[in-house]
């Protein structure tokens, strides 16, 4: 997976295409991740003892990773992602400007 956590991305498709976030969790097993203020869903919550009230409360759902594109840092537009080595290690760069985005 090319996203990890702390990535600015934007979305590509879907019902908030448009929408810039950032990656709050990856959850690598099913490709998805999950970003600040995107993909908005309701979600019914019972009475508990933490939540002695109940009610319907407001979550970020996860999305799939193929739906979102990082935003290179130097240019701040959406760009495709890369794999160099660079001092005996793997960086990612960025393949519109090609400078490393780690």
């Amino acid at each position: 997976m090319f996203i990890k956590t702390g990535d600015k991305v934007r979305v590509i498709s879907g019902k908030d295409k448009g929408k810039e976030g950032t990656v709050t969790k990856t959850i690598a097993s099913k490709d998805r991740v999950i970003v600040e203020g995107i993909n908005i869903v309701k979600k019914h919550q019972k009475a508990s003892q933490a939540n002695p009230q109940g009610g319907i409360n407001e979550v970020e759902a996860p999305i799939h990773v193929s739906n979102v594109m990082l935003i290179d840092p130097s240019t701040n537009e959406p760009t495709k992602v890369g794999f160099k080595i660079e001092n005996g290690k793997k960086v990612r760069i960025s393949k519109k400007s090609n400078k490393s985005i780690d």
